[in-house]
């Protein structure tokens, strides 16, 4: 069997690339041929090999207009590949893959995996709706990171016969325990609440920091990341007096990330659209044993990965004091905890590793 992953860019930044990037490696590791074709952020055309089985092949990329790179050798490099592959696994959304194929000639089996809808671009996807339609009826297969983000798209009404769900799957977060217990001696007498994310608007972060009005002084929020957001997220928490509740962390480095999740007693997702598909720093949380409040964003499949009574507890959208009750009722109750840890670890490991991911699709080729 051999498989191409088209789609997005090189090196990673976000979760589209980091599951093409795992699929490429985990699905070669199996002796399965897997090649990835992407653009390249540094613009440079060039191949790379990752192991014996996988080809990380890069396209120069031109410029970045309307969050898409534009690669025109994506398509001379796909027209002059594709039929070297049995199947094309194409990540959605990126239109300039989905241009190289429609231009490649490829007539073997294609896969499309839906990560998310169009939402933001709204102006680019009044062009690409077409091409959209035709990605949508060119593929065999419709992969989705939970089913029920697939059937509550509106661009995905006629493609249920086509549907299959494929979580993404990680490697458990394993954090280091001295780096852990620093964490809770600088927050020594508090209860760690932990998020992460990029402050933009999606993620309801102004949600989350009002929610810390309604939590006891024994406990701390602490958000990891940076973005457009930051200095109103300020404004608002020194406006709230709440500056011993809610500390806003910057950019956490990826080698920091795993005490923060070892420190926190919950990690709460307070997005508040379905921009947030799927929220893998839920997993990455339950990985460590971890109870999650997430929120019920109405078409998204956020709520499906936390399930609700047993990994954690899942609330409307936009109520910051439900996700203050929420959190109080895992946090201060130690049964309930001892209960959402377990759930959640549970979880984890039945749905949500790298090894189940890189499994059940290969199971999918197969069928194909």
């Amino acid at each position: 069997m051999r498989v191409l992953q088209l789609g997005k860019f090189y090196p990673v930044r976000g979760g589209v690339e980091k599951v093409m990037y795992d699929l490429t490696t985990g699905l070669s590791e199996t002796g399965v041929r897997c090649d990835m074709l992407c653009a390249a952020i540094d613009g440079k055309t060039r191949t790379l090999s990752l192991n014996d089985n996988a080809d990380l092949i890069l396209c120069r990329t031109l410029v970045k207009l309307a969050a898409t790179m534009i690669s025109p050798a994506m398509i001379w490099q796909l027209r002059k590949r594709c039929r070297y592959y049995d199947i094309v696994h194409i990540h959605h959304p990126d239109p300039m893959a989905a241009l190289a194929l429609a231009l490649s000639g490829y007539k073997g089996t294609v896969v499309l995996h839906w990560h998310s809808d169009i939402l933001k671009q709204r102006f680019l996807l009044h062009f690409f709706k077409p091409l959209q339609n035709w990605l949508v009826r060119r593929a065999d297969r419709i992969i989705g990171t939970t089913l029920y983000y697939l059937q509550k798209s509106p661009h995905l009404k006629n493609a249920g016969g086509k549907f299959v769900p494929l979580h993404i799957g990680i490697d458990p977060v394993i954090p280091d325990e001295k780096a852990v217990e620093v964490l809770k001696d600088r927050y020594r007498g508090k209860k760690i609440v932990f998020s992460l994310g990029r402050l933009v608007e999606y993620k309801g972060f102004s949600y989350l920091v009002d929610a810390a009005e309604f939590l006891p002084d024994d406990y701390v929020v602490l958000i990891g990341g940076s973005g457009p957001l930051e200095d109103e997220l300020k404004t608002r928490i020194t406006e709230k007096g709440l500056q011993d509740k809610v500390i806003l962390l910057g950019r956490v480095p990826d080698e920091d990330l795993p005490a923060y999740y070892g420190a926190c007693k919950v990690f709460c997702l307070s997005s508040v659209q379905k921009t947030e598909a799927f929220g893998i720093v839920q997993i990455e949380a339950m990985s460590c044993g971890v109870p999650v409040v997430a929120t019920k964003i109405p078409g998204s499949g956020v709520s499906k990965v936390n399930k609700d009574g047993v990994s954690g507890i899942n609330v409307e959208i936009k109520d910051s004091k439900g996700i203050a009750e929420a959190i109080k009722a895992i946090a201060d109750d130690r049964n309930a905890y001892e209960n959402y840890s377990i759930g959640a670890y549970g979880r984890f490991s039945r749905y949500f590793t790298r090894e189940r991911m890189i499994s059940d699709c290969l199971d999918i080729y197969e069928k194909l």
